[in-house]
Order: structure tokens, then sequence, then C-alpha cells
């Protein structure tokens, strides 16, 4: 279980993601400026304005890790349909 403990530790360590690149780091903070934008016209930036940085980013990742889940769950559900037609052969 050592592994398992340092992979949590890591995960907390970098706000729930293991070894991002160099280029998910900047797609996140690029990110940050579309939230900002749908936060504003959604009249919601005032609760988020004393948010920081790390914490914008987590709400970014948990909508991109939920997702990419939600992709993989439905890929894998119609894979798992052998054929997805009405044809008989």
């Amino acid at each position: 279980m050592r592994c398992l403990d340092a992979g949590s530790a890591l995960a907390k360590w970098n706000n729930g993601m293991i070894d991002k690149t160099d280029i998910e780091i900047q797609a996140i903070k690029e990110a940050r400026r579309f939230l900002a934008e749908v936060l504003t016209e959604m009249d919601l930036m005032t609760l988020f304005h004393d948010r920081s940085a790390a914490e914008i980013d987590r709400i970014i990742e948990a909508c991109i890790d939920g997702f990419q889940d939600a992709m993989q769950r439905q890929a894998d559900a119609v894979r798992n349909v052998p054929f997805n037609d009405t044809i008989p052969f």
C-alpha cells in the first residue's frame, strides 16, 4: 500500500492531479478566462472573486474529469453492444 499512499500524497500536493504536463497546466490556466466569462454572465462572479487560482483550477479539473469519465462510460457502453442497428445479418 506504500505505492497507493505515495500516489495519494502526490495527488493532494498537485490539487488532485498527478503529473500534469506543461500543456495541461497551460490549458487549465487558459480555461480560467472562459469560466470567468460564464460566471459573469450568470452573475456568479462575486462568489468566486476571492478564490485562489488553485481553487479555480480544481473546479476546472473536476469538470474536465467528469466530462471525460462520462464520455468513457458512454463509449464503453456502445462498444458492449455487438450490433447497433436493425439489419438482421
